[in-house]
C-alpha cells in the first residue's frame, strides 16, 4: 500500500469532534512495512494525540524503531506540516535525510526532510556526558 493511500484512508477514522480537523499520517519503516495513525482529540485539549505520533506508536508496538519515509495529509488549503512535537518524534526514529511529504486532500504536496523541518534538533548526543 502506498503511504498516500494509507494516510488518506486512516484520516477518515480521526476523532476530531472539537476542531473538526482530521489528519492522517503513514510511515514506512526500514523493513518496508507501513504504519498509519490519525489524530485523536480529547476534551482536555493537551491530552490529544497527533496522527504522526499514532503512526510512530504503531510502528514501535510492532517491534520496529526506524522509519524511512513519512506522509501527512489533511483537508486544508496548503500542505500540512507536522507540529513541533511531532517533528521531534520523527527525528527520534528517522534520519535527518528522511523525506516527509505533506499534503492536502486536493492533491497539493510538498516534501521536506526531517532535518529541514527540525534544524538543530535535540537528540541523544546531547545526553552523552563525559
Amino acid at each position: 500500500m502506498s503511504l498516500k493511500n494509507a494516510a488518506t484512508a486512516v484520516r477518515d477514522n480521526a476523532h476530531a469532534p472539537y476542531s473538526n480537523f482530521k489528519v492522517g499520517a503513514a510511515i514506512r519503516s526500514i523493513s518496508g512495512n507501513v504504519y498509519a495513525g490519525c489524530n485523536v482529540e480529547n476534551a482536555a485539549y493537551p491530552e490529544g494525540t497527533c496522527a504522526e505520533a499514532g503512526a510512530i506508536a504503531a510502528m514501535v508496538a510492532a517491534g520496529e524503531t526506524e522509519l524511512v519515509e513519512v506522509y501527512v495529509i489533511a483537508d486544508c488549503p496548503s500542505p500540512i506540516p507536522p507540529c513541533g512535537g511531532c517533528r521531534q518524534k520523527l527525528a527520534e526514529f528517522g534520519a535527518t535525510d528522511v523525506a516527509v511529504t505533506m499534503a492536502t486532500l486536493t492533491g497539493k504536496e510538498q516534501t521536506a526532510t526531517i532535518g529541514d523541518l527540525l534544524p538543530g534538533g535535540f537528540g541523544a548526543d546531547f545526553l552523552d556526558r563525559p
